[in-house]
């Protein structure tokens, strides 16, 4: 969460030709929530600190709460959503999100003026941003505190990070770079139990995010490895002189790490408890294959598989995939507001007369979204490939990328995943 460096980063960015309909519309509802409690609560431009991992804290907190029918709103059209509105996750854990991404962020954007990153380095627009670093530190860290997390934890992290990557050389382990970012994720995560009122999830969630902070850094590591080197940039495995192999090894362990403790967190039973099994455990494996470059895009448009628990097929326990004997436990997801299926119905498609379509054309062209992203047709609301796909799905040949623990399907080996289902 501290190595990332973009708008809208992150090291799990799923494709929704791995998820079914409903899955797909449960995580962009948290990722829209998270972009919509940094607007609420800090204003338009805090928006850009929105980042596709900050949204696991807001799953999280709602895979631990009870099913709640009030725990989404509507929210009216994005351009991002080609001009739809969409319900989008709300409450404490979007909050949470919020104040954690914006103090990371501000910490990212710190770091950037120190180094004289791109533009950065011109005086003026480094004073603007240290002077948004501080007001985002001031606004994450009174949001943070309303929800009884102290971010200080969360700043501490990142001062210790420069003075570490200062005193590291050959023969440090790589580990001693990473831990701020470690400790950093592991209280974020390790609050959301409080906030679900389940503390005693509170010590396997820690080591979760422990771990994903680890990986996180690492990940970011790698990914950036060609262009640090190209541009002298200060990189943990150039400077420590840690190779691929072992960066991969560590990876790969904390990524099995990861998969144990969350076995040991209870989980309510509720779609998000999926939706967390399906970040932390698959996409978290093909965001590793992804940045070792052993990820290749084998989707179609027929590979969706549903993994809502139903009586025909999909997951088995329509509920929390940790839990041991879950199907007599809670078969079906009773209790799910959303019924069986645990996930919230996706928007039907709504079609749009000749001058609307044309405005939201205008509008798909303008932000890039027609070449760059998949989206909605504007006139139809049917779903489109991106003009230039760049998709990064790395689905098994034969079986479409499906899961044996999900129910996907019958006999397939194609996931290694040991999740205990």
């Amino acid at each position: 969460m501290i190595g990332g460096n973009a708008v809208v980063f992150g090291i799990i960015r799923p494709c929704r030709h791995r998820m079914s309909e409903g899955m797909a519309a449960s995580w962009l509802a948290h990722l829209c929530g998270l972009c919509l409690a940094l607007r609420d609560g800090h204003g338009q431009f805090a928006r850009v600190a929105t980042n596709y991992d900050g949204l696991i804290v807001s799953v999280l907190t709602e895979a631990q709460s009870a099913p709640s029918a009030t725990g989404h709103r509507k929210a009216g059209p994005c351009p991002l959503r080609g001009m739809r509105g969409a319900s989008v996750a709300t409450g404490e854990g979007a909050r949470l999100a919020a104040a954690v991404s914006l103090v990371l962020a501000s910490a990212k954007m710190r770091d950037h003026v120190q180094d004289g990153d791109g533009v950065f380095g011109r005086r003026p627009v480094a004073l603007a941003a240290r002077t948004v670093a501080r007001r985002w530190d001031v606004a994450g860290a009174r949001t943070g505190g309303s929800l009884g997390f102290d971010t200080a934890v969360l700043v501490d992290a990142v001062g210790r990070q420069g003075e570490l990557e200062a005193a590291a050389g050959p023969g440090t382990g790589v580990l001693t770079v990473t831990e701020p970012t470690e400790t950093a994720t592991a209280a974020a995560f390790a609050h959301t139990a409080v906030l679900a009122g389940r503390p005693g999830n509170a010590q396997p969630l820690a080591e979760v995010g422990r771990l994903f902070g680890r990986l996180a850094h690492l990940l970011d590591a790698v990914e950036d490895l060609a262009e640090d080197t190209r541009t002298g940039a200060w990189n943990p495995l150039t400077v420590i002189g840690t190779d691929l192999g072992e960066a991969r090894r560590l990876c790969d362990d904390a990524r099995h790490g990861i998969r144990l403790a969350l076995r040991e967190v209870e989980f309510a039973g509720s779609a998000a408890a999926r939706l967390t099994h399906t970040l932390l455990v698959h996409e978290l494996q093909r965001s590793v294959d992804r940045a070792f470059g052993a990820g290749t895009c084998s989707h179609s448009a027929s590979d969706q598989r549903p993994y809502e628990g139903n009586a025909s097929g999909g997951n088995p326990y329509g509920g929390n995939p940790y839990a041991p004997g879950a199907p007599a436990q809670n078969p079906g997801g009773t209790g799910n507001p959303f019924g069986p299926g645990g996930f919230p119905p996706p928007e039907p498609p709504r079609r749009r007369g000749l001058l609307p379509g044309c405005l939201v054309y205008a509008g798909l062209c303008c932000t890039c979204r027609l070449c760059c992203t998949d989206h909605d047709d504007p006139w139809t609301g049917q779903r489109r490939e991106a003009w230039c796909s760049a998709c990064d799905c790395d689905g098994c040949d034969g079986c479409g990328d499906c899961c044996q623990c999900c129910g996907d399907c019958d006999g397939c080996d194609c996931c290694d995943c040991d999740c205990g289902c």
